[in-house]
This record gives C-alpha cells, structure tokens and sequence, in this order.
C-alpha cells in the first residue's frame, strides 16, 4: 500500500496548476500503481492519495447516508472532487481548476504528510490556520486526555 508520508514541504504550482511531487516521496507514493486520487477535504484542503490506499476511503465513503444533511455534502466533496491522475515524465500532476478552487490554491502550497496520504493547502490559508490552531486552549482534543510526547 506504499509508504508512510511524513512531513511539510513548501512547493510551488506551476503556471497551469500542476503541483510538482517532491521526489522523496515520489517512489512511495507511486508504489503501488501509476495513478493518484486528489479530492477536496472538508477543511478546505486537498488530498492527495496513492490510488490504493483511496480505495478503502472511497468504500467508506459510499456508504455514508444519504438523508444525513451533513453527510451528504461530505460525500459530495469527497466524492465529487475525485479525480485520478497519473504523474508525467516530470512527477507532476494537474490539480483541476475546480480543486484549485475549493482549496483556495494559487501558488505556493504546503504539502503536508498524514500518513497514508497527505494535504495540500494554500500557503497563507495553511498559515492562518495554523496559528488558530496553536492559539487555542492547549487541552487536548477528547479521546487524547493521555497523549504525552
């Protein structure tokens, strides 16, 4: 099912929207099979995902109900911003205008490892939220009360 993706890296959108994947991921990600899926995060990031390792999320996805308001909109990004696309001779992949769009990407973007797949945001949107996120309260999220590094 390919690597484990870890890390940030800043990288830089072409002018016709194709994001360049770092080569030390490159090899890991391609691993099991020539093309990745790129779809919308709910959080208003993309995600980029080795074909294979999107299969058990879209599975999952699918069955998500569909009289479920919040659900429904849920499946619609996840599902209705899929795309499959297979790198060129260069590692690069298109992100589509609509994507661009969702994640709010122009340029420079932070390509974020989550382990089996990463996110991509826009640099500012990354930044500012970011800074909310570490501006907050300090306690843990539920479910992490024991978390210690």
């Amino acid at each position: 099912m390919g690597g484990t993706f870890h890390g940030a890296t800043v990288i830089t959108l072409d002018a016709k929207g194709r994001l360049a994947i770092p080569t030390r991921h490159r090899e890991a990600l391609l691993a099991s099979g020539r093309t990745l899926v790129l779809t919308a995060h709910p959080d208003g990031c993309a995600l980029v995902y080795p074909e294979s390792a999107w299969e058990r999320v879209r599975a999952q996805v699918e069955k998500f109900p569909s009289f479920h308001a919040q659900a429904s909109w849920w499946k619609r990004l996840l599902l209705g911003f899929e795309e499959h696309s297979a790198p060129d001779a260069a590692g690069r992949v298109l992100v589509s205008s609509g994507l661009r769009l969702h994640a709010k990407l122009e340029r420079e973007a932070m390509l974020v490892g989550q382990g089996h797949y990463f996110e991509l945001w826009d640099a500012g949107v990354w930044s500012a939220k970011l800074s909310a996120a570490l501006s907050g309260s300090g306690a843990p999220p539920p479910g992490m009360e024991d978390f210690s590094l």
